[in-house]
């Protein structure tokens, strides 16, 4: 046990030193107990005179004080950590390379973080939930349901069933078992492993096959949820069939979340049908009961804004007290966002919902010297300080993957919407839409 994990055990809100005090106060009296029962047997038998020398009589009575309580509390210390990681290890199994007192931390800290709802899809809200388990256990992830290709669409129109895909995106995210659990959650299969499974996703299959045993997908997505140990909640933005339209501006309409990058012409504005789609009612009570909502990343037209356009969703957004911080992409998405900066991809947001709906624009400042390659089809999104962002403050911040120019960083990405959830209170004297992180 280092001396960092030994210190650990010193931590305030653990509820490990009260109880560490009682036994030992225990342990006290007890010795006092055998102190008096040995001097009663002392002055009335007579020893032989090696016992005195077993005894350590030759030396004084307080150094005989001294190293019996450091015999004491080494050996106690050493039993009760072994003890420990015998029954906790037996309850609790620990992840290689975890040790029980960062778990008991972790756990303890968690349950009393802030409560964050993440609205958002695809790579970029997994990318987020995965630094933010770190810092609370209170997080619902809100997740659109407008997929319709890969294995989600399949499975959606076969078995006419929600899209699995961005759900077991979050699951793997915000999942606290064996690293191989996960692996295996998101394993997909190849073209070798034949008609009808091909393609598939073994975390989409289970999804679905649970909900085949539930009867419901929600129960099935908590019962995921649990057998993976999920810090927090996914939640679907609704639970109806919905599918995701376009306007583009050639005056087109197209039909389907797959086919909007591919479309040819900007897109305008985007709708779901069917339009009163019901907001899932756990949504709703998420986000008024949170205290920090984060819109984003991802793909601004087919994952942030089809659950925003949930009817309901977005009001309950604006009705919420929580602090609102909207992320842009650190990168334009070919056939959504070419040419976007933050500004354009908050102002998608806002011409959408008529309305402002976050007091920050979180943006990337860590920018490449040089263009991203041209096979990527892709460029950083800027963020100019004299743009229009409404009534919200723009904050810069470095908040890209190092090996990925056009991903953000797990890590990075979770510290910053924190920072300014813990500092949401702060006046920054600089001008409202220059400020930096």
């Amino acid at each position: 046990m280092s001396r960092a994990n030994f210190a650990k055990w010193l931590y305030v809100g653990l509820h490990i030193k009260r109880w560490l005090l009682l036994i030992l106060l225990g342990v006290v009296l007890m010795a006092l107990g055998i102190a008096y029962l040995l001097r009663e047997v002392y002055v009335s038998y007579a020893f032989p005179d090696w016992v005195g020398t077993a005894t350590l009589q030759f030396l004084p009575r307080w150094l005989r004080g001294l190293l019996f309580i450091s015999s004491a509390t080494i050996i106690t210390v050493f039993a009760t950590w072994k003890l420990n990681r015998s029954l906790v290890g037996a309850v609790v199994p620990l992840n290689e390379g975890e040790d029980l007192v960062s778990r008991i931390w972790q756990q303890r800290t968690q349950d009393r973080g802030p409560k964050v709802a993440v609205i958002g899809g695809g790579t970029g809200l997994s990318t987020l939930l995965r630094g933010l388990k770190s810092y609370t256990g209170n997080i619902s992830a809100i997740v659109t349901v407008a997929d319709d290709g890969g294995s989600s669409g399949v499975l959606r129109r076969d078995l006419n069933v929600i899209p699995p895909g961005d759900i077991r995106n979050c699951i793997a995210a915000l999942a606290d078992a064996e690293p191989l659990v996960t692996r295996l959650f998101q394993y997909r299969f190849g073209d070798d492993a034949g008609h009808g499974i091909a393609g598939h996703s073994f975390g989409n299959l289970f999804i679905v096959a649970m909900s085949e045993v539930t009867g419901n997908m929600e129960v099935a997505i908590r019962e995921t949820s649990r057998v993976l140990a999920v810090r927090g909640r996914i939640l679907p933005a609704t639970l109806a069939n919905i599918t995701l339209g376009a306007r583009l501006a050639d005056g087109a309409t197209i039909h389907g979340e797959s086919v909007l990058p591919e479309a040819g012409s900007p897109i305008e504005q985007v709708f779901i049908e069917p339009a009163d789609a019901p907001v899932n009612a756990e949504v709703v009570a998420a986000l008024l009961d949170a205290d920090l909502i984060v819109m984003g990343p991802g793909s601004l037209y087919t994952s942030v804004l089809p659950n925003l356009l949930v009817p309901g969703l977005a009001d309950a957004v604006e009705a919420s007290r929580a602090h609102k911080v909207f992320v842009s992409n650190v990168a334009t998405q070919r056939g959504e966002t070419d040419g976007f900066n933050a500004a354009d991809h908050y102002a998608a947001i806002r011409r959408h919902l008529g309305s402002d709906v976050a007091d920050v624009v979180l943006a990337n400042s860590n920018l490449p010297a040089d263009p991203l390659p041209a096979e990527w089809q892709s460029e950083a999104v800027l963020a100019p300080g004299d743009a229009d962002y409404g009534d919200a403050r723009l904050v810069l911040a470095d908040l890209v993957d190092p090996e990925h120019r056009y991903r953000h960083d797990s890590d990075r990405l979770a510290a910053a919407v924190m920072r300014q959830y813990y500092e949401r209170d702060l006046r920054i004297q600089a001008p409202s839409t220059t400020a930096g992180a």
